[in-house]
């Protein structure tokens, strides 16, 4: 609990790339499985759009 009411909370982190799995149930270890899979997913997702926005901005630059 904060000491003061507009002291931020800290929330805890859904996963931290290298921390200890060994206390995690199956079923916790199944649900961050699937939160690092829909982040993988977006982070693919950009990773096209930039490069669509990329090709379409050399595309544009080569013609004149």
């Amino acid at each position: 609990m904060a000491i003061f009411d507009d002291e931020p909370v800290k929330k805890p982190k859904p996963h931290e790339i290298g921390q200890d799995l060994s206390l995690l149930s199956q079923d916790e270890l199944a649900a961050r499985i699937e939160l690092l899979r829909a982040e993988i997913t977006r982070l693919e997702a950009e990773l096209h759009a930039k490069g669509a926005t990329m090709s379409a901005a050399e595309a544009l630059f080569r013609r004149g």
